[in-house]
């Protein structure tokens, strides 16, 4: 066993520890679902109030930071490559085709085009004035399919719109 092994597994948190960490990580990514049920109680509207606000501001939080501390920086970044070694199976592949990077472009642009043109021509689209809704909701969920279906490349290209020194560099043909 090489050195660095050896350090990693003796600074690791007991099991328990994970256990519970892991349980408080989840715990605080899912205390808004506790709103509903604290309108429901019998309590004055302020403390409703008051309590539903910190189920959203403050006690995830908290949360996450005594779920830290609990198992130090080698535990969390333990727990953290285990839940990010869950989801890498979902990631977009860096490269796609060029049959593939159409598709997802037609999905990227549709729903921008259709936000972009509904305030003026709503009423030639069909079904559109009794239910936006459906319209608003299949156009979010194109847009971040077309992410995915568009790859890791389109993701940096994205980026680089927001980086100012970004250049662009074509391939040679």
């Amino acid at each position: 066993m090489t050195e660095q092994m050896q350090s990693a597994e003796q600074s690791m948190p007991a099991r328990w520890r994970l256990v519970l960490a892991l349980a408080l990580i989840l715990l605080s990514l899912g205390s808004a679902a506790f709103i509903p049920l604290v309108l429901v109680l019998p309590l004055a509207n302020e403390l409703k109030a008051t309590l539903s606000g910190l189920l959203v501001f403050g006690i995830p939080q908290a949360m996450m930071l005594l779920a830290v501390v609990l198992v130090g920086k080698a535990g969390f970044a333990y727990l953290k490559g285990l839940v990010f070694a869950r989801f890498r199976r979902f990631a977009p592949p860096q490269r796609v085709g060029r049959t593939r990077y159409s598709i997802g472009l037609v999905m990227f642009v549709l729903p921008l085009l259709l936000a972009f043109v509904t305030p003026y021509a709503a009423d030639l689209l069909p079904g559109y004035q009794s239910h936006p809704r459906v319209y608003g909701v299949t156009g979010d969920v194109l847009l971040v399919a077309g992410f995915f279906v568009l790859g890791g490349d389109f993701w940096d290209k994205v980026r680089a719109l927001f980086v100012h020194d970004a250049t662009v560099r074509f391939a040679p043909r």
